[in-house]
């Protein structure tokens, strides 16, 4: 299994079976479930991620979104959804992400970097401890109201994540405050291997809504076609 389809579209932050059927009516490959977070609530138990993974998993690639920092919490986890594409947003140590690498050879790990600022420079230095044990890189937004490290709707410097795309050896999705009105330009701006959008696809009662998310992946395709041309 690809850990990111290149130029793959992910959205996160399902809430029950009938948001996961409309993602994949829409064409969207890769639906990722935020469980276990340190300043988000989840929007479903671990049951009900488990059950649509169950019924859909023909249809689209599942990932957890997690904070969990130990190895062999986020194995079990994974287990227990049967899920083989983990997204790390917490504090994890270079040690566990080999533990998890040894430990199960087939989970695909994704490891974010949070800008916070202008720390381009940090974030350089954890592409390069981390690239060995990972397969690909997500960049995504601090926000220091919340002290939340994704799901913010924050953009940040596209030019952060431009530098990080460029020298990681690994892919480098791109997420932070993307909506259809700006992942064209984030896409031309930055280059990624693909695109992560939460919030953006989101109303105002927090589901994702059918309209929002087909601009959002008609926009996301001519930003890949636009780069590909160049």
């Amino acid at each position: 299994m690809e850990t990111t389809a290149k130029q793959s579209i992910h959205v996160a932050g399902v809430i029950d079976l009938a948001e996961a059927q409309l993602l994949v009516d829409c064409g969207i490959s890769h639906i990722g479930f935020p469980l276990v977070l340190d300043h988000h609530k989840e929007d479903l138990t671990i049951a009900d991620a488990a059950a649509v993974v169950a019924k859909l998993n023909e249809r689209a690639t599942f990932f957890l979104i997690t904070y969990l920092n130990d190895a062999q919490a986020i194995i079990d986890l994974c287990r227990e959804l049967a899920v083989e594409i983990i997204q790390l947003h917490g504090q994890i140590s270079p040690d566990q992400i080999q533990r998890l690498r040894e430990t199960a050879p087939n989970l695909k790990i994704i490891k974010s970097l949070i800008v916070r600022g202008n720390n381009t420079n940090a974030l350089i230095d954890e592409v390069q401890r981390f690239s060995p044990s990972v397969d690909s890189f997500i960049t995504d937004t601090f926000d220091p109201k919340t002290g939340a490290s994704g799901a913010t709707g924050r953009v940040h410097d596209w030019e952060i994540s431009r530098t990080l795309a460029k020298v990681s050896r690994k892919p480098v999705i791109l997420a932070g405050g993307l909506t259809a009105t700006n992942v064209r330009e984030a896409i031309h701006a930055v280059r990624p291997a693909g695109v992560d959008v939460h919030t953006g696809v989101e109303g105002p009662d927090g589901r994702q809504q059918r309209d929002l998310v087909m601009r959002f992946a008609e926009a996301a395709h001519a930003g890949f076609r636009n780069i590909e041309s160049l």
